[in-house]
């Protein structure tokens, strides 16, 4: 599927169109959304060149993620909204840019370009420049990243406050399951922000370096430098967090641990609390012949006043020593 920006005296809009279709006059952005080979090579004629494969856009090698060709830049990084997913999968972003025109190349859905086209189409200046609109989309591939953060540590508070608030109770192995499962996937999440903003800020560097092949005006150079700033300052954030939920997983575990230890030390206490009258009742319960309390009329209330006497004076010896 392609998706059209076009620029007109009066507006933005975008036109849905297939292979087959012309490309509309005065289109300044093209975005492939899984393209099939005809819309690929109709969208590498308006280009002038040829557009990564799925598999070149999976390379990790900067080389091979940022280059120049025919007097254009490909630029691939990694979106914010992947982390989202269920499944937690990386999904890469493409973006061709040229002195008058730009191409991206998508393989899912994205918030961040259904943003950037809404705030094209509601600018009033400068929303026919295509360098406008290349900054436009990277302004909201950044302010995703922040969001998804701002979404990661807001969960993060809830799960701490829970903590070290209501506390985790060992005794219900689903909630301890549960928010170990929590604290897991916002540490994925904050983990594969890592990923997005390190290839993030290697595209606005690269950017910022060839700014000349893409005609960039010096105020949009100063705001391509503004987002890469932004962008280390979400990343610091993300290490920030990513520390705080390791202290968090080993308070849930710390605190949990001793929960189940006083339970352990409850158990080995009342074991040495019942372990005089143990003691008697098994000497009591010796089969021999001669035994001089068997004849005794009071040997059976005196044997169970001595087992509760010995109960009683060893649990206030434990009571006293606060370990009950």
């Amino acid at each position: 599927m392609i998706n059209a920006c076009c620029a007109n005296d009066k507006s933005v809009s975008v036109h849905a169109m297939g292979a087959e279709d012309p490309i509309p006059e005065g289109a300044i952005w093209l975005d492939l959304v899984t393209p099939d080979a005809n819309e690929r090579a109709a969208a590498e004629a308006w280009l002038g060149l040829a557009i990564p494969t799925r598999e070149e856009m999976a390379a990790i090698e900067t080389s091979e993620r940022l280059y120049e060709d025919a007097g254009a830049l490909v630029m691939t990084t990694l979106l914010p909204m992947n982390v989202r997913a269920p499944d937690l999968k990386t999904s890469a972003l493409t973006i061709v840019a040229r002195r008058d025109r730009i191409a991206t190349l998508r393989h899912a859905d994205s918030q961040s370009i259904a943003v950037a086209v809404h705030r094209l189409q509601g600018t009033v200046e400068g929303g026919r420049d295509p360098g406008n609109a290349l900054l436009v989309l990277l302004d909201a591939i950044a302010d995703r990243a922040a969001d998804v953060i701002e979404e990661a540590s807001a969960e993060f508070d809830s799960i701490a406050s829970h903590v070290f608030g209501e506390g985790v109770d060992s005794r219900k192995s689903a909630e301890y399951k549960g928010m170990i499962q929590r604290i897991g996937k916002i540490g994925l999440k904050v983990a594969r922000m890592h990923d997005v903003c390190g290839s993030l800020e290697r595209l606005f560097l690269f950017l910022s370096a060839h700014a000349k092949t893409v005609a960039l005006t010096s105020q949009q150079k100063t705001l391509c430098k503004t987002l890469g700033r932004d962008i280390r300052s979400i990343r610091e954030h993300a290490d920030a967090l990513d520390a705080k939920l390791n202290f968090l997983l080993d308070a849930t575990v710390g605190l949990v641990n001793l929960e189940q230890n006083q339970i352990i030390k409850i158990f080995s206490v009342l074991a040495v609390v019942f372990l005089p009258p143990t003691l008697i009742a098994s000497i009591y319960g010796m089969n021999f012949e001669i035994m001089p309390e068997l004849q005794w009329a009071w040997g059976y209330p005196f044997s169970i006043v001595v087992m509760i006497v010995s109960v009683a004076l060893n649990f206030l010896y434990f009571r006293w020593k606060k370990l009950l």
